[in-house]
């Protein structure tokens, strides 16, 4: 017996299953697919950064004090090599240290010594003569001394007065001779000479506003 298959009615559409063309309704029922979020940057970039930098300022800092100890220390050398040893001092030096007044003070005091004091010189060859040997007479404007020569000179010294107005030497032959004379005050000198016969020899130092002369 013969089975018989059934004939498609006409204008009836043919079914269609899944998959086999017909199009297909996408997930998420026509919305569009789901975008996953971005990934969450991490931070481990920017702490590697400052922890490179933080190395680097601290070597830099290292090097700043070490070039600074080496600086100071070259310097403290240097200054050390300078120092005078105190057994090579000058002279002068050790008398100040030890309290003594040094060669140089003591020079000038000997020269405050002369310039307090007037000098008075006479040297020559003066024969005796009929008056007696050479006259010799010296001091200043209120003081006046007699002299002696002996043996071709005379000298003598009196103290500086500030109020004398002059300081002077004579010396006079007694008939014959040949003489110079000096008078010194405040290291200023002033000189004369004398020749034969009854000539006077005579030097004078006066007082001036700017000093003697």
């Amino acid at each position: 017996m013969s089975q018989q298959h059934p004939q498609p009615q006409p204008n009836q559409p043919h079914p269609q299953q899944p998959g086999w063309g017909g199009p297909q309704t996408p997930p998420g029922y026509g919305h569009p697919p789901f975008q996953p979020l971005p990934p969450k940057k991490s931070n481990t970039g920017k702490i590697i950064g400052f922890g490179c930098l933080g190395v680097v300022a601290l070597l830099v800092v290292i090097g700043a004090i070490g070039v600074a100890v080496g600086g100071s220390s070259s310097n403290e050398s240097s200054g050390s090599s300078d120092v005078t040893p105190a057994a090579s001092a000058p002279k002068d030096d050790r008398n100040a240290a030890a309290g003594e007044p040094s060669d140089k003070a003591k020079t000038g005091e000997a020269k405050d010594d002369e310039a307090k004091v007037v000098t008075f010189k006479v040297w020559g060859t003066a024969p005796a003569g009929a008056l007696g040997p050479l006259d010799i007479t010296y001091g200043s404007d209120s003081d006046t001394r007699k002299g002696t020569f002996k043996n071709g000179k005379f000298e003598a010294t009196l103290p500086l007065g500030d109020d004398a107005l002059f300081y002077n030497v004579m010396a006079q032959l007694q008939g014959s001779g040949d003489i110079q004379c000096s008078v010194t005050v405040d290291g200023h000198t002033e000189k004369a000479h004398a020749s034969g016969g009854y000539n006077i020899c005579h030097a004078q130092a006066n007082a001036g506003l700017l000093g003697w002369d």
